[in-house]
């Protein structure tokens, strides 16, 4: 073969890669044209069914050089670009979206700015047991200079025998606390008829882990004027924890923080697996602030302060851990918390680093 047979074939070739680009391109749209429509109609994107159809169709015309598994691999390529182009295109529309919202959303909650660049630390004991108690922890939290003060009134816990907290009553306590040290408070409701009553007494609503997905709970909690901390649920992707906060957003509420605490794996030596790399996501698809809960994503204090570490590292807007006056006889997850001298060790040392 000539050079000149060569350069013909090539220029062939050449023209026929750019009509397949062209062709490409419009079977994208018509995709895109389709993902609306099941979106508006409440239809799932990927249809197994249609596409069986389709490749049965493509490979019963096929006349070849190509074998039928060459082009049904290429061809499950196209509809798989297709089926991403569809979910990028529905994800277009969440108001939680960077695509929405370029800039970074920044909280204030009295005067403690979450998002701004500087790292915040929310600190208090996992379940609130006393005046006393929480009174202590308050006052090691004031000395540090830190705003953010968390307790359990209201306690989720997997066994219906265990410690479940003291309800409003903790709710009081720790705003007695709180409004004594000039702090806020931030604490879970786990029922949405709670909410009303509880916005009272918090300045956050946190919705934990477990209830990530209560959508009720969502909706009550984006229908008051709080700011709300969701935490990621132990076995959700991080697709279903955006949607979780699109919940809230789409019901008035736009100060929200996303925490991540760990999800549930085969691994033991930790209470869950820490996904780090959760919070640069995050942060690239969503415009909300992002906080790391060390404590329920390790279960053990001797982790607290390089999970902590590596959460503001990897670029979170901040860290939550739990403080106890003396973990030993704590009435849950006494192994997890800090006492005060370790808080303050913690604290000069992220302050430090």
């Amino acid at each position: 073969m000539s050079n000149e047979q060569l350069d013909q074939l090539r220029k062939e070739l050449d023209v026929l890669n750019q009509e397949i680009l062209t062709l490409i391109n419009k079977r994208g749209e018509l995709a895109k044209e389709i993902g609306k429509v099941k979106h508006k109609q409440g239809i799932n994107r990927f249809d197994p069914v249609r596409e069986r159809k389709m490749l049965d169709e493509l490979t019963s015309n096929n006349a070849g050089p190509f074998e039928n598994s060459t082009l049904e691999h290429l061809f499950k390529q196209i509809f798989k670009a297709s089926l991403e182009l569809q979910e990028d295109d529905h994800r277009k529309a969440l108001l939680v979206s960077r695509k929405k919202k370029p800039e970074d959303t920044i909280i204030d909650i009295k005067g403690e700015k979450i998002g701004n660049g500087s790292p915040s630390f929310i600190m208090g004991p996992c379940a609130v047991e006393s005046y006393e108690q929480v009174a202590t922890v308050a006052e090691a939290v004031k000395k540090q200079g830190l705003k953010l003060l968390r307790g359990g009134a209201f306690k989720p816990r997997t066994s219906p025998y265990d410690f479940q907290g003291l309800g409003m009553e903790g709710l009081r306590i720790l705003k007695q606390v709180a409004d004594e040290y000039d702090l806020a408070v931030i604490s879970e409701i786990v029922n949405p008829a709670d909410v009303e009553k509880a916005a009272d007494y918090i300045d956050v609503i946190q919705i934990g882990a477990r209830n990530m997905q209560n959508f009720e709970l969502l909706k009550a909690a984006g229908s008051i004027n709080k700011p709300v901390l969701l935490k990621r649920g132990m076995s959700a992707t991080i697709s279903e924890f955006i949607n979780a906060a699109e919940y809230i957003i789409s019901t008035g509420n736009q100060d929200i923080i996303l925490c991540e605490r760990g999800i549930r794996t085969y691994e033991k030596a930790t209470r869950n697996t820490l996904d780090i790399t959760a919070v640069p996501i995050l942060k690239q698809e969503t415009h909300l602030p992002v906080m790391v809960d060390v404590t329920h994503s390790t279960g053990r204090r001797d982790l607290l302060l390089p999970a902590a570490k590596a959460a503001l590292a990897i670029g979170a807007d901040g860290v939550m851990a739990e403080v106890h006056p003396d973990p030993a006889v704590a009435l849950s997850d006494a192994a997890q918390q800090m006492d005060i001298g370790m808080f303050h060790k913690m604290m000069e040392e992220l302050r430090n680093k």
